[in-house]
């Protein structure tokens, strides 16, 4: 596995990461604990040393468990994790007070077996705590050995700009996907002007880029996807031809179409570093073969063009959602 760098503080990471979130949270029924931490050993052996987590994802509970898993190997991957939650549940809102950052840190420290955190992300912006305040926080916590690098999630340029004057910013992490291209218009250049780190999660589109659902997929209520309105069956339906447009190259490269998906945005920029995650072995596999197919600059110009004809129909993010997004 290669390496690429985050930020140009030298934090190094695998050009592909595991994002743990589905181990626990987000996605319906989760496996049992061991199947989770076999699957993160199973990803470190395979060459992954990048291993996205948050305290949101099950109140620390997705801490714990990729905890127990790099144990073994604490000192030869990165950790990432978040805050920014009230109680660390998005539904209670935003809270990246100084206080409450110092309170998940140190939770965090204590879930994941570890004296120090790799890279701490905002999960969110909190549009009542100053950035200055939040950055103020992490260059104490950096002082103290606590934390190594930091970054923000889904956050606007603005704020990106204003942060990185504080203490700069080694990684920004937001969706970013053929299904999802707008970090293309703002934040891709501003990533490579002040020289920080891209992590795209949902680098597949929620699984929808895999060609594994089609109009007649149906999410339970407890799948994140089941309130997204990009998933409605209607817009599965409109979407689908994009899911065709991945299939044909595809088949023209006799790969899956995951592995165009996840090849295509390790083609956009070097310092991009995405994030799929997964449950199963077989698709960790599928996934990490992503690093071995190169696209060409036709390639890439036939999938451009074609993207221009296609419209992705349906929002993110339902609107009560929207306000946690690009402050």
């Amino acid at each position: 596995m290669n390496l690429r760098t985050l930020g140009n503080q030298g934090l190094e990471v695998s050009e592909l990461g595991l994002g743990c979130m589905g181990l626990t949270h987000g996605y319906g029924t989760p496996p049992d604990e061991k199947t989770g931490i076999d699957l993160v050993r199973k990803a470190y052996d395979l060459g992954i040393t990048f291993f996205d987590t948050a305290e949101a994802y099950s109140k620390g509970g997705n801490e714990r468990l990729v905890g127990k898993a790099v144990k073994p190997f604490r000192d030869k991957i990165i950790i990432a994790t978040k805050f920014g939650f009230k109680n660390g549940d998005a539904s209670f809102g935003l809270d990246s007070s100084p206080k409450r950052i110092r309170k998940v840190v140190e939770n965090s420290l204590r879930y994941l077996q570890t004296d120090y955190i790799d890279l701490l992300y905002q999960h969110r912006v909190d549009p009542n705590v100053p950035i200055e305040a939040v950055a103020g926080t992490i260059t104490d916590l950096i002082k103290e050995g606590k934390v190594k690098y930091w970054g923000l999630s889904e956050a606007g340029p603005d704020t990106i700009q204003e942060a990185h004057k504080e203490q700069p910013v080694s990684a920004l992490q937001s969706e970013y996907s053929l299904f999802n291209r707008d970090p293309e218009k703002e934040i891709l250049p501003l990533m490579e002007t002040l020289q920080i780190g891209f992590v795209p999660f949902s680098p597949l589109g929620r699984g929808f880029l895999t060609g594994a659902m089609d109009a007649q997929t149906e999410f339970s209520k407890t799948d994140f996807r089941y309130n997204l309105p990009r998933f409605s069956k209607e817009n599965i339906k409109a979407n689908l031809a994009l899911v065709d447009l991945i299939k044909q190259i595809a088949t023209k490269k006799q790969v899956t179409p995951a592995q165009i998906a996840l090849a295509w945005l390790l083609a956009q920029r070097p310092f991009i570093v995405p994030i799929p995650g997964t449950t199963k072995v077989h698709r960790l596999k599928e996934n990490l073969g992503s690093t071995t197919i190169s696209l060409s600059r036709d390639d890439l110009e036939q999938i451009k063009t074609a993207l221009k004809n296609i419209a992705i129909v349906g929002e993110r993010y339902p609107s009560h959602l929207k306000k946690f997004l690009n402050k």
